[in-house]
């Protein structure tokens, strides 16, 4: 009976250990996996690397990248909300997703409710261009020409529902102007016919257009962030050009599905701004036009809820939402 009761007090120890939810002290104990929505190369796939990079060197352990496109890195939050809750797969969640979810009828996942924030990482600047035709210097200028000319300015974006879309919706909307909408599958395609004049007006992220700035093939308005970019530290914010509260960057964040460890994303939180901030990191993210952005878990569920605002109020200028 002795030898009964002790094989079942080690059955019921593995048992619990096995139901132990991972522990900060030992964590990572194996390799982590950060789910990103973008192919290679992107700028979401760019922000995973250098991010994993800083972490593995940090944290002892590979932090492998794991990409899932597809709808607008909608299938990559879907998988990454239904994931294991301990801290070895992650997601690189961003604007898109916001974009995504107030724009879809019936969303796949909540952002506010499916995930546990962990750290913003990385910004890119998006930045108002136009067509030199214009005779625009200025996004007051811009302005009154819309004024004028109602319905007549075109405005090319990356696609329906894409953070340039409904940044010139917001736009049109603060403005109280109505530009017509153009778009494309991609920066390069729209950025040509904007060169080619065939638009006149772009939000476009700054890594698309900012060689085409210095060429003066296209007039720079301003930065529709926050701060100045570190890609162009002379170029104006939207604020500073007369229009508050219109930051429409394109951001990244890493996440964990809602209901991971705290004492793991608390882990996580501290080393994401180490990570980033590394000479290496700081090389390889401003050579692709990236910011370096802070905000720990409470920071990041904060924003989360802001830009969900944000993005719904332009999907509504733009018809996408009721």
């Amino acid at each position: 009976m002795r030898a009964i009761g002790a094989f079942a007090t080690a059955v019921l120890l593995a048992a619990a250990a096995i139901g132990t939810p991972a522990r900060a002290d030992d964590y990572p104990s194996r390799p982590v996996h950060i789910v990103v929505g973008f192919i290679p190369g992107s700028a979401a796939d760019i922000t995973a690397r250098v991010l994993g990079n800083g972490l593995a060197r940090l944290l002892g352990q590979q932090f492998v990248v794991e990409n899932k496109p597809g709808a607008g890195s909608s299938l990559a939050g879907e998988f990454s909300a239904r994931a294991p809750r301990d801290g070895y797969t992650l997601f690189l969640g961003s604007s898109a997703n916001i974009a995504n979810q107030v724009i879809a009828v019936n969303p796949s996942f909540d952002m506010a409710k499916d995930f546990a924030p962990i750290a913003l990482a990385t910004t890119a600047p998006v930045i108002l261009v136009v067509h030199p035709s214009t005779g625009v210097a200025s996004v007051g200028a811009l302005i009154a020409l819309a004024k004028a000319k109602p319905g007549e300015i075109l405005y090319a974006s990356t696609g329906v529902g894409t953070a340039p879309h409904l940044a010139a919706e917001l736009f049109n909307t603060r403005a109280g102007v109505k530009m017509v909408h153009v778009p494309y599958q991609g920066s390069p395609q729209a950025v040509t016919d904007l060169i080619a004049g065939r638009t006149a007006v772009m939000f476009s992220p700054a890594s698309a257009v900012i060689s085409q700035i210095e060429a003066g093939k296209v007039q720079a308005l301003a930065s529709a962030a926050e701060t100045r970019p570190s890609i162009a530290p002379n170029l104006p914010t939207m604020a500073e050009a007369g229009m508050p509260n219109f930051d429409t960057s394109i951001w990244f964040g890493l996440m964990a599905p809602a209901g991971t460890p705290a004492e793991i994303v608390d882990k996580l939180a501290r080393a994401v701004p180490e990570a980033v901030k590394t000479s290496e990191a700081q090389t390889a993210l401003k050579s692709q036009g990236f910011d370096t952005l802070s905000g720990g878990p409470e920071a990041f569920a904060r924003f989360i809820v802001a830009e969900t605002a944000k993005w719904s109020e332009a999907a509504r200028a733009a018809g996408l939402k009721k």
